[in-house]
Order: structure tokens, then C-alpha cells, then sequence
């Protein structure tokens, strides 16, 4: 099975190694061109190109997807089965190809929480469960019928950032699995299709306006949201002291008193933020044009 293999970021490139790895020949990896980055900026190559390089698998990097050139490059390879996952959004002449169709790997137990950041949303919404999904790429986003899905639990503590490692891993095994099943079953691969409820969530853009800290939100709310966005991009709040990225807090359980009618204030050494019914104390920020940092350090800093 000739497989064509499609993304960018580390939580793709952990597939397409494991994918390697199990035997399967991926014939091609299409990625993101290389971008500048960093003070200098030196063209960086993505984490799934530096993995196709390791593995010594042909690499594309088009900057048009619809593109005939592309297109043909991709016809000469003689595909079964194309792999997506953290991918842009691809022309329905590059999914369609492949003689078994394209498969991708999405970050949540779909239906819910389709779209661009389904780790970070399922943590901002308070989820105790989110999973992995396996499905077949059809017109409309993130809405073919299933292969296979893993539930995955989501602890009190769980940040974005590690919840994303830990999806990215089981991810992978899940890929490896279903592409087994494609294996023996071609396309008479078993597959179910997604349930719809009246309460679908969805997993939208994350941008600067939507990580901005409202204090008419609950203590519990707002720390989900800090727990969603850490490490990146982050929840910020504005300050007397400037704005302060978030990274991580602690709902105050204990009476507490805002003396100084500040949003955010300084109570017995420590940093709180007065929310809707309740206190959170901050435990870990990043001033801005600083390093990240404990509330300890930071308070200790203050003139």
C-alpha cells in the first residue's frame, strides 16, 4: 500500500515515524515550505520535514496546492491511501486521488469539537474526556465516517501542552491501527458515521482577543482557560503592572479580601485575580518582554 503522507508540526511528525517504523511505505510527505524564524531569520524546516529527511522519504513542499505541477507530481507517485493530519485544508483533486482515499487524524472524539484547536477547547470547556479520531475525508470538514476513535481522560491537571503529548502519541498508535484495518480491507474498510446532537461543541481559531482573561467569568472557568491555553499561546490579563501571560493558577478555596479593588492584586506575598464569585491565585506568568516565571519570583522582583 503506497501511502502520501501530509503535515507539519511535531504532533504529525510522531505519526509518520511510527507509521515508518510499523513497515508501511510511505512513498512521499507533502509539508509546509520552509519559514524564517528566530532573531536571525533562518529558514526553518518543519518537525514532519526534518522526520521525512531522517527517514529519507521524498519531501514536497508546494506553496500551491492547486497547482498542476503539484497535482502531477503527486498523479506520477501512484497513491493508494493519502494521511493527513495537522494539515491545511486540501483540494478535493489532492483527497480524492489516492485509489483507497485520504484518511485524517483529528484530536478529539468527533463529532464534538471540530476544527482548529480541539486539545486546547476541550480542557477551556471543562471536559474530564476527550479522545482520538480516525476518519475518511469527505467535502465538509472533519465530517467522514469514522475508523476508528480512543477515549483519552483529561486530569485536574492537565495543561494544553500536556495534553497535546499524550495525544500525539496515542494518536499515532490509533493511525498505525486503522491503517491495518485499510490494509486487509481496502475499501471495504469497516466505518461509522458520526453522531450529531443538539449540543455539538466546536473547536474554533484560537486568536489574541480570545485568550484575554475575563474577570466575569468563575474562578473555574477562567482557570480552564488558563490550564486550555498554557503553554501556548497563553491566557493574558492587563494589569497595574502591564500585561501578564498566565500560565498557571489555583482556585482559592479559603475567605480572601480584595482591599485594593484591583482586578489583579498583591495579598499577603501572593498574586490573585478577583473573578465572578471567587479568587484565583496565579502561580505561574510571564511579564511582558520577560521569562516565563513563578508568582514567587515575580512578586519577589517588584519594587
Amino acid at each position: 500500500m503506497r501511502i502520501l503522507f501530509f503535515g507539519t508540526p511535531e504532533f504529525a511528525a510522531t505519526s509518520l515515524e511510527l507509521i515508518a517504523k510499523e513497515g508501511f511505505n510511505v512513498v512521499g510527505v507533502v509539508t509546509a515550505p520552509d519559514k524564517p524564524a528566530g532573531r536571525g531569520r533562518q529558514l526553518k524546516s518543519s518537525e514532519v520535514k526534518v522526520s521525512a529527511e531522517k527517514l529519507n522519504i521524498p519531501i514536497f513542499q508546494p506553496t500551491n496546492l492547486k497547482s498542476e505541477d503539484f497535482l502531477n507530481q503527486i498523479n506520477c507517485l501512484n497513491i493508494d491511501l493519502g494521511v493527513v493530519i495537522a494539515f491545511r485544508m486540501l483540494p478535493e483533486k489532492i483527497w480524492s486521488a489516492p485509489k483507497l482515499g485520504t484518511i485524517n487524524l483529528h484530536a478529539s472524539l468527533l463529532p464534538n469539537y471540530r476544527g482548529a484547536a480541539p486539545i486546547q477547547h476541550a480542557i477551556i470547556q471543562g471536559e474530564t474526556v476527550t479522545g482520538v479520531s480516525t476518519f475518511f475525508l469527505k467535502h465538509e470538514i472533519d465530517t467522514g465516517d469514522l475508523i476508528d476513535q480512543q477515549e483519552v481522560e483529561i486530569n485536574e491537571k492537565e495543561t494544553g501542552g500536556s495534553l497535546h503529548d499524550k495525544l500525539m502519541e496515542i494518536g499515532a498508535n490509533l493511525m498505525v491501527q486503522s491503517l491495518r484495518k485499510i490494509e486487509v480491507f481496502g475499501n471495504k474498510t469497516p466505518t461509522f458515521p458520526q453522531v450529531y446532537t443538539n449540543d455539538l461543541k466546536m473547536a474554533s481559531k484560537i486568536n489574541r482577543d480570545f485568550c484575554h482573561i475575563d474577570t466575569n467569568q468563575t474562578a473555574v472557568d477562567i482557570h480552564n482557560k488558563i490550564r486550555g491555553l498554557s503553554p501556548y499561546p497563553a491566557a493574558w490579563i492587563e494589569s497595574k503592572f502591564g500585561e501578564l501571560k498566565i500560565y498557571a493558577s489555583k482556585i482559592v478555596i479559603e475567605p480572601l479580601k480584595n482591599e485594593s479593588n484591583e482586578l489583579i492584586f498583591i495579598e499577603n506575598k501572593k498574586l490573585y485575580i478577583e473573578c465572578k464569585n471567587s479568587f484565583l491565585e496565579v502561580i505561574e506568568l510571564q511579564p511582558q518582554g520577560k521569562q516565563r516565571m513563578s508568582a514567587v519570583s515575580y512578586l519577589n522582583g517588584l519594587r
